[in-house]
Parts: structure tokens; C-alpha cells; sequence
């Protein structure tokens, strides 16, 4: 029997059961593919992060209950707070590496902590009927980004109240769906849904935010927005744009900590 160090931490948020909840793995190595992939479908949240410590930083993965993914913003905040808080890290900045994203940094100022990402290359595209009919309104346009499409909508309103028909969404050959829209409070609003990908919406998701913050800096013309994700739990983010890089800035709060007993 192998133990693993377990954590359980809410993302992008100030307060508990907010945010984003996300589970955080500590490996010595990479476990078996299909092991992480159970575990993160034991785990049932929208994203589990496996890292394992290297000479140059933390090497980090990402699995929905049913795939993995290439990238993933609120798990990636989750292990940095794991890292700076019960690792003994001494450092203000985090060095990961993705075998699928290359290199992600995470600053820690204060209790906030900031991603540096990559920026999303993506392109306007037509409206695809998956989209008009899985969240019953007509988009102002749609973009197609590496892995989501993006639809963008007139008012916070319509997002807000979207009543999105998941098996229709699913239909969609991409990651996910973002819908955005100017907010009311804040530069611009979000919702990500991701059937494809075993998570019908997503409460925060930072990933989104590299596809985001960079068409909504064009929009507005300015390079620090703030942005809210209007999910159930719902989630506040600090962005900038230094291109070709998104800063995605939130807090987090711990939830649970223990051991998980997998085979050896």
C-alpha cells in the first residue's frame, strides 16, 4: 500500500466553499496513468493536480474525472498554495512544468497569488448551432481558441440567467464553452461549461481566463481587468495582459488535508 499527501483546497476565492475546489496530489514520481485518472474520478471535483518536486521546481498534471487535460488554472493556484504553506518552500515564486503547457510560474504577494500563463492564440469562427441552441440565445460572435470556443454576449444579464442544455454542449468538439460577457461590477463576467470533458460547469477556471483576458484587453483597451465567474460558488480574479502572457491573480483557502492509500 502506498499513502500520498492529499489536499483539498478552494480556489480563486476568500472564503471557504467558495471558488473553485480543487484536490492537490504530492508525488516522490509519476504514478501509473490509469491510477492518477482513478483517483481523480475517487475525488469527483472538476480537477485534480498530481505534482511531483524537481531539481528545477514541480512538474504538474491535471485530470478531470474523466481526462486529462492540457491545462488548468484553478488546481494549478491550489498546488502553489500547497507548495508555499505545507511544503516548506522559502521562495516568492513557483517554477512548474507541464509536459503539455511548458513552463507555468505562480507569484505569491501577500495572501494573493498570481499565475503567469501562456496566452490562447484564437480566431473568430462562425456560430455553430451547438452553441445558439445549447444556451438558448444568439451570440454577438464566437471565437475558437486552442481547446474552447468562446461566445461572447451583450449584457452580464443573459450570462447570468443561461440555462445551458449540457448534452447539447456536449455535441461540441472542444475542451468546453466559455460565455462572456461586460459586467456590471467588473470588467467582464464568465462561465465555462465542460461536458466534453466530465464537468457540465465549471465554477472557476483560470485556463479560460488565457482566452479571456486578452480579447476583453483589446475590447476595453486596457491591460488590468478584473473579472468575476458567475458559477454557484462563483470566483473573483485579478487579470493583467503582458503579451504573450496572461496574469490570472486570486486567493485560496484550505479545506481538508489527510493521506490517500493506493496501491503499491
Amino acid at each position: 500500500m502506498k499513502k500520498i499527501r492529499f489536499y483539498q483546497v478552494d480556489a480563486f476565492t476568500s472564503r471557504l466553499f467558495g471558488g473553485n475546489p480543487a484536490a492537490v496530489c504530492l508525488l516522490d514520481k509519476w504514478l501509473d496513468n490509469h491510477l492518477m485518472q482513478s483517483v481523480a474520478a475517487e475525488n469527483n471535483l472538476s480537477e485534480t493536480a498530481f505534482v511531483v518536486a524537481t531539481a528545477q521546481g514541480f512538474d504538474i498534471r491535471w485530470f478531470t474525472p474523466t481526462v486529462e487535460v492540457d491545462l488548468c488554472g484553478h488546481a494549478t493556484l491550489a498546488s502553489a498554495y500547497v507548495v508555499f504553506n505545507y511544503c516548506n518552500y522559502q521562495a516568492d515564486e513557483i517554477t512548474f512544468n507541464s509536459p503539455r503547457s511548458g513552463i507555468l510560474k505562480v507569484r505569491k504577494d501577500g495572501d494573493m497569488l498570481f499565475l503567469d500563463f501562456p496566452a490562447d492564440a484564437f480566431t473568430r469562427c462562425d456560430i455553430l448551432p451547438e452553441i445558439r441552441a445549447g444556451v438558448g440565445l444568439i451570440p454577438l460572435e464566437v471565437y475558437k481558441g486552442k481547446t474552447d470556443y468562446m461566445a461572447v454576449f451583450r449584457t452580464e444579464a443573459e450570462v447570468r440567467h443561461m440555462r445551458p442544455d449540457y448534452k447539447v454542449i456536449g455535441k461540441i468538439e472542444a475542451r468546453g464553452l466559455i460565455v462572456t460577457a461586460p459586467g456590471q461590477d467588473v470588467d467582464f463576467v464568465s462561465r465555462f461549461f465542460g461536458p466534453q470533458s466530465g464537468v457540465d460547469e465549471d465554477p472557476v477556471t483560470g485556463s479560460a481566463h488565457t482566452t479571456l483576458v486578452p480579447y476583453w484587453s483589446a475590447r476595453l483597451g486596457k491591460q488590468e481587468l478584473s473579472a468575476l465567474q458567475i458559477s454557484a460558488r462563483a470566483g473573483t480574479l485579478q487579470c493583467g495582459y503582458q503579451p504573450p502572457r496572461v496574469i490570472i491573480g486570486g486567493k485560496a483557502q484550505l479545506y481538508a488535508t489527510g493521506e490517500l492509500y493506493l496501491p503499491a
